[in-house]
């Protein structure tokens, strides 16, 4: 055990010596005074041979060790060096070894349901998805293209092709936005309507006609909006009547022709030196009568221009009426639906719009459209039509108020969305005027009832009671401007003032 340790500490001496070869070059220029003996250098040499495998060369005469190599003893020999390079480990690419975690043991999980499936099976589960997900997508674009749907086109309201039913029920069942009273709907004269649209596949019309006696209705696609062309004359002529009444502008006010104002198509003030002057009531009658787009513009400037008048036409609440461009737009960006045109006609008529007095001039105006081939052609000798057309090539329309023989008076608006100019068109207005004609003509006219259209006229007092101490009882009191209590619906020019209409003469 003793030599052990000696060995041991001989080791660590040397290693120490190597460590510090200054140390060592210091002592070996000192003689050696006690050598070990050769038994103990033997084992000395031999344990660090075993221990650290490193080789000392032998010291050279004189017993001084070089100061730049390392001692190392006699008996060892150096290790060779490799001739060839050894190779170098790549320190950057390591690879790494996934370790799991205790306490998780590994899930053996089942396949999936997709894999238990055939093929077959897959095929059609894979199928279904697309045509679920093809059905979702169709049903988005749909929506989205019905909502940024131009003005120039028909919307979602649009009633599919003349070839099938094309009905449209009334959505206000009894009473429309207007508060005109809608009874029942006239479903033979609406099925008359229908196969008269039939053989026009290229066509889509839109229908509203009403009984104002009774408040029988046809309503075909009415809702729709459609490119209003000169139809949007009729609004702009109730809004001048309506700032007459108002004292806004005077029936003899002058209006000055400016450049900007002159515009193509029908009209002759195009053709007038800039600067002309007319009258404000002559520049309304030649917009109606002759369709004259500059008297349009002219009358639109006046009036305080596109947005007062989109204005105005949203208190009257119309939601489709709409000017966007000036006359004559034949890209119909303005819109318009036969709808609101029906009920246009019918305020005007029960004077809730404008005055008695500008309803009787209003009137008057369009009774002398000169364009008489749509809904007056299919009128019957007798009849007369106050009423606007409707011109551009993708629509045609007319709509007006229609007095028959009979004394019925009935609102008619037809509009026809169409190929480019299509003449079709223009036949099947005129024969759908003709066929409302025909039954309006054969429908007696009706008393007044609480429910009627029309204005009230007279003032009928009550029965009076009968008094027991008289001998005869007395009669019921009639007022005699309009006999049998019922609505005067004469042609222009020979309407009787009523009585008493404390609903148009508010109390001053």
């Amino acid at each position: 055990m003793s030599e052990s340790s000696d060995n041991l500490i001989a080791v660590s001496l040397r290693e120490a010596q190597r460590r510090r070869p200054r140390q060592v070059q210091k002592t070996a220029q000192k003689p050696v005074k006690n050598q070990q003996p050769t038994e103990t250098r033997t084992e000395t040499v031999a344990l660090t041979r075993l221990n650290n495998h490193i080789s000392n060369p032998a010291l050279p005469s004189g017993g001084q060790r070089p100061p730049s190599r390392i001692v190392m003893p006699v008996a060892v020999k150096p290790i060779p060096k490799p001739k060839a390079k050894m190779p170098q480990r790549a320190v950057g690419k390591l690879k790494t070894v996934p370790v799991q975690k205790k306490g998780k043991p590994k899930i053996n999980r089942r396949p999936s349901r997709k894999t238990q499936l055939k093929p077959m099976a897959r095929t059609i589960l894979y199928t279904l998805r697309l045509l679920i997900v093809g059905v979702g997508i169709g049903a988005i674009v749909g929506t989205l293209l019905s909502v940024l749907d131009p003005a120039n086109r028909i919307p979602k309201t649009a009633a599919p092709r003349s070839g099938t039913n094309v009905t449209q029920s009334n959505p206000n069942n009894q009473v429309s936005a207007f508060g005109l009273y809608l009874s029942q709907e006239i479903i033979p004269l609406t099925t008359t309507v229908q196969n008269l649209a039939r053989p026009y596949p290229n066509l889509i019309p839109g229908v509203f006609m009403v009984d104002l006696d009774t408040g029988a209705y046809v309503d075909i696609n009415s809702n729709a909006s459609f490119p209003a062309a000169s139809t949007i004359k009729i609004p702009i002529l109730i809004t001048f009547f309506q700032d007459v009444d108002a004292g806004k502008i005077r029936l003899d006010e002058m209006l000055t022709l400016q450049k900007e104002m002159i515009s193509e198509g029908s009209g002759s003030l195009r053709t007038q030196a800039v600067g002309s002057q007319y009258t404000a009531l002559d520049i309304a009658t030649k917009m109606i009568t002759i369709s004259d787009n500059t008297a349009t513009n002219m009358l639109v400037t006046r009036l305080g221009g596109q947005e007062v008048l989109n204005e105005r036409f949203r208190s009257w609440g119309l939601a489709t009426t709409m000017i966007r461009n000036p006359l004559p737009d034949l890209q119909g960006t303005n819109t318009i639906s036969p709808r609101e045109l029906g009920d246009l006609i019918a305020k005007v008529n029960q004077g809730n719009l404008v005055s008695m007095r500008s309803r009787d001039l209003m009137l008057d105006i369009m009774r002398r459209t000169e364009r008489d081939n749509l809904l007056p052609s299919g009128l019957g000798q007798g009849a007369r039509a106050y009423h606007k057309t409707g011109d551009i090539g993708s629509m045609l329309g007319d709509a007006g108020l229609i007095d028959i023989p009979t004394g019925k008076r009935y609102i008619a608006a037809v509009m026809v969305q169409r190929p480019n100019n299509d003449p079709s068109a223009e036949k099947l207005i005129s024969s759908i005027s003709s066929a409302a004609y025909q039954h309006f003509s054969q429908t007696t006219v009706t008393p007044r009832t609480p429910t009627n259209n029309s204005p009230r006229t007279n003032f009928q007092p009550p029965v009076q009671p009968i008094q027991p101490v008289q001998p005869f009882i007395q009669p019921q009191l009639m007022s005699p401007t309009v006999p049998n209590g019922m609505v005067n619906n004469a042609p222009m020019g020979t309407y009787q003032a009523p009585v008493m209409t404390p609903q148009y003469y508010p109390p001053q």
